[in-house]
């Protein structure tokens, strides 16, 4: 396991302590992994729809959510939530289907780096297509997102134990994040393998805690990671290298694309 020294500094990474060693039950057996090269993390979702049949896609719109006119703290130091305008989220919502807990978590994360990294031009669009193809924005096996952006029951991957599909990549945090101490896991609802959440883990809701499991958290972090690899991505270039660093498969690239894209297109 890496030394604590990420970018989160001080905060307390996971959750909080009374953490299991051995695999929990409950998780989704029969959870999809993408025949793909898996690198920091993991898919539970099919990969639907595929807009095109063979490699990268162009990099789809990336639309900026509309700022809470109230909002008077800095943007970077204001929980994710409250960033967006209610409005905006109710009507973007019953437009895309989206939830709005995590639409929230979503469009505050943009917002966050349109002001920590402005050169990135992420959109909350770019987020979403990946929330829906890792977890189905948080509701993968039953789960439920509650008002604090909490997930439960807690979404963890399959083990990746070098099955068809998957890396083999043996535990690395002592089952403190996927409640397995022989194989690591994805976990949460932007399914974040341990090493790489000890990197880029966030604490998008400002609670003092950087926690896979909760929306606004992982959202900042996958915001960060993207951003961290792609520079610009509004560049056909930027965003794919950005996805690859989630994952290197291009059917996966096309999946989160295509949503991208659907959510842009309904507003």
């Amino acid at each position: 396991m890496a030394a604590r020294s990420g970018p989160a500094g001080a905060l307390r990474r996971g959750r909080r302590r009374g953490l299991r060693s051995r695999p929990r039950g409950g998780r989704p057996a029969a959870a999809l992994l993408l025949a793909a090269t898996l690198v920091g993390c993991g898919s539970l979702a099919p990969a639907e729809p595929d807009p095109s049949p063979t490699g990268r896609p162009d990099a789809p719109p990336q639309p900026r959510a509309l700022h809470a006119a109230e909002q008077t703290r800095r943007t970077t130091a204001a929980p994710l939530a409250e960033l967006p305008d209610a409005d905006w989220l109710a009507e973007v919502a019953a437009d895309t289907g989206i939830p709005e807990r995590p639409l929230a978590a979503y469009a505050g994360a943009s917002l966050h780096l349109a002001e920590s990294r402005p050169d990135c031009r992420i959109g909350w669009t770019t987020l979403a297509g990946i929330g829906r193809v890792e977890s189905v924005h948080g509701s993968h096996g039953g789960s439920q997102i509650a008002e604090d952006g909490t997930v439960r029951p807690e979404i963890i991957g399959i083990p990746l134990d070098g099955r068809p599909g998957t890396r083999e990549i043996v535990d690395t945090d002592g089952g403190e994040l996927d409640g397995d101490d022989v194989w690591d896991r994805a976990v949460g609802p932007m399914q974040f393998i341990p090493t790489t959440w000890e990197r880029r883990g966030r604490d998008g809701n400002r609670d003092g805690v950087a926690d896979p499991q909760q929306y606004d958290d992982a959202a900042l972090a996958a915001a960060g990671h993207l951003c961290a690899h792609g520079g610009d991505l509004t560049e056909d270039s930027g965003w794919n290298a950005a996805v690859a660093a989630y994952n290197q498969s291009d059917n996966y690239a096309r999946s989160v694309a295509g949503w991208a894209e659907d959510y842009a297109a309904a507003r």
